[in-house]
């Protein structure tokens, strides 16, 4: 029995189309593409155009990426036959690539990813694959604005999106093995031929770059899959965003790719939500006020930058707590995002996952990640303004290289975010007037024609 793929998309027509697949796929429903532009009615005329099908997505897609899904459906196989392609898709061609898109095998996935790549043989230089990548997530944050699924990111508020895809792209390009496993420089990596078998591999080791395509796809052709599948996939790709006091001055170290990117390594429960503990361009330059803001306020994401411009940080996997011993557990990790993306997880060397110190005189005070005392991954000092990463040749704990310019830094900006729900301690001391708790108190102000003073002045949830 063949499984059932039900695909709506969001156009005119509602009328659903069954299409009997000629190979053992699911029966796919994909229901009628309304195409008005240059007088055809998409699915109603047998095929559609290159330049109907960019007409009608408009905006929705960036052009280079419009014409990439095309030879992608293009490219599809009805018939069985080694015919060259035709210029135009029919909607057979279309129904085969949501298939394959949105149920597909690793292998039928590499299909799409290397038509999309425009390759006419059977290699494709890593040039190409470059330009894709590049081309993917710059799309992706196109379609999560124009759609209004930044959850609460104001991109105006973050570093540039250009540049942290082109981080980001290089990151994922980084897991594109040779046959013998060896890693390419860059100069090497771009004039290097790579296989559909390459690519599948791929796709299999980086599951984002899968769910990069399917979101672009879903969201620029206006196809509503299960509306649960899609609200998965947009709300741990781009978690909430809860920030201080709608501060927009704010401007976070952040770029949405990165985000998108680290996301993806937190624990699974954890990916839905970031919310701002401290800024030290909100709250300033003060390590009492960094321990103030993160303690025992849950998991956390730290990004600094230093005075050379290098961006990096840890996930600390527990709540901070002011205390001479090392904390945490194998879930945290160090990482840079400029002017590299990496991330780099626990080792099993140590469990020196995560320290913070504060007024001792016998330890030493500051907030430190892997390594030991005096050698961190990652340390800032309690002086603030100053913090070290040796790690030479790399982290025991994290295996990370020096993520700063120099071994020995200075400090240009600091934040922290809480990501997961808020701890249980926290949601069980919830700002309540004495009156709250007290209603015979309530009733005899109410008796005496008196108010409460407090009522409205409360602040309100983000949410709210």
């Amino acid at each position: 029995m063949g499984r059932t793929l039900e695909i709506v998309t969001g156009c005119l027509a509602t009328e659903l189309l069954t299409l009997h697949l000629q190979r053992p796929l699911p029966t796919v429903q994909v229901s009628r593409f309304s195409f008005q532009a240059a007088g055809c009615d998409g699915f109603n005329a047998r095929t559609i155009l290159p330049l109907i099908i960019e007409e009608y997505l408009g905006n929705s897609l960036p052009e280079s990426m419009t014409m990439r899904i095309f030879s992608s459906i293009q490219s599809v196989n009805v018939n069985g036959k080694g015919s060259a392609p035709p210029e135009e898709i029919n909607k057979e061609q279309f129904g085969l690539f949501l298939a394959d898109l949105l149920r597909g095998t690793a292998e039928e996935k590499s299909c799409i990813i290397f038509q999309m790549l425009n390759s006419e043989s059977e290699q494709v230089k890593g040039s190409q694959l470059q330009q894709f990548s590049e081309d993917l997530i710059a799309s992706v944050v196109h379609v999560v604005k124009n759609r209004n699924l930044l959850n609460g990111w104001a991109l105006e508020n973050m570093q540039a999106s250009d540049s942290g895809a082109r981080t980001l792209a290089s990151q994922l390009l980084s897991q594109l093995k040779p046959t013998d496993g060896q890693s390419l420089e860059e100069p090497e990596f771009i004039d290097s031929s790579w296989s559909r078998a390459s690519i599948e591999d791929w796709l299999y080791k980086v599951p984002i770059i899968s769910t990069f395509v399917r979101v672009v796809v879903i969201l620029g052709l206006s196809i509503i899959k299960h509306q649960t599948e899609l609200q998965k996939d947009i709300s741990h790709l781009v978690p909430k965003c809860k920030r201080m006091a709608k501060k927009t001055s704010f401007v976070t170290l952040l770029d949405l790719p990165s985000v998108m990117y680290l996301n993806s390594h937190l624990p699974f429960e954890m990916q839905h939500m970031w919310r701002l503990l401290f800024s030290s361009q909100v709250h300033g330059e003060s390590f009492s006020q960094l321990c103030g803001h993160i303690e025992a306020q849950g998991q956390c994401v730290l990004v600094l930058k230093d005075s050379d411009g290098f961006i990096f940080g840890g996930f600390a996997s527990q709540t901070w707590e002011v205390k001479p011993q090392f904390q945490g557990d194998s879930r945290c990790f160090l990482f840079s995002i400029s002017p590299r993306l990496d991330v780099h997880t626990y080792t099993g060397y140590n469990d020196h996952y995560m320290y913070l110190n504060y007024g001792q005189q016998t330890m030493p005070n500051g907030l430190g990640m892997g390594g030991q005392h005096d050698y961190f991954g990652l340390w800032i000092d309690s002086d603030f303004g100053r913090g070290h990463s040796k790690a030479k040749p790399r982290c025991t704990t994290y295996n990370s290289p020096q993520l700063s310019a120099k071994e020995d830094f200075t400090i240009d900006a600091i934040e922290v975010w809480a990501v997961g729900d808020l701890p249980e301690h926290l949601l069980s001391t919830n700002k309540k007037s004495v009156l709250d708790a007290d209603p015979e108190a309530t009733a005899l102000l109410e008796m005496m024609g008196r108010t409460r003073q407090s009522e409205g002045l409360r602040d309100k949830d983000e949410d709210d």
